[in-house]
């Protein structure tokens, strides 16, 4: 069974960047497709940034241009850099893998962006 871990979530002012992490268990990391999503409060959960194992990547309208997922399959990690935050970034991230059909999401980490 597959576990994540997110670390890299925190307080950051409007304007400033983080770098969020996710560490999956297991030896099966790069067959994997990989996403980020994000609930903000009273919010539906919605799809940030996907990768797959291939390398293609997809990202949300609203954060096109700021953000950026990456993955290191040497390291089991899936990565999102956020750079030009705003308020509206505000929300728990959660990260996600797919494999063979089945579906692992991690415990998720908040970020917290001030005005």
């Amino acid at each position: 069974q597959v576990q994540l871990v997110e670390s890299g979530g925190g307080l950051v002012q409007a304007g400033g960047s983080l770098r969020l992490s996710c560490v999956a268990s297991g030896s099966i990391f790069s067959s994997g497709n990989m996403a980020w999503f994000r609930q903000a409060p009273g919010k539906q959960r919605e799809l940030v940034a996907g990768i797959t194992n291939g390398g293609i990547t997809n990202y949300g309208g609203s954060v096109k241009g700021r953000f950026t997922i990456s993955r290191d399959n040497a390291k089991n990690t899936v990565y999102l850099q956020m750079n030009s935050l705003k308020p509206d970034d505000t929300a728990v991230y959660y990260c996600n893998g797919a494999w063979f059909g089945k579906t692992v999401w991690g415990q998720g980490t908040q970020v917290t962006v001030s005005s």
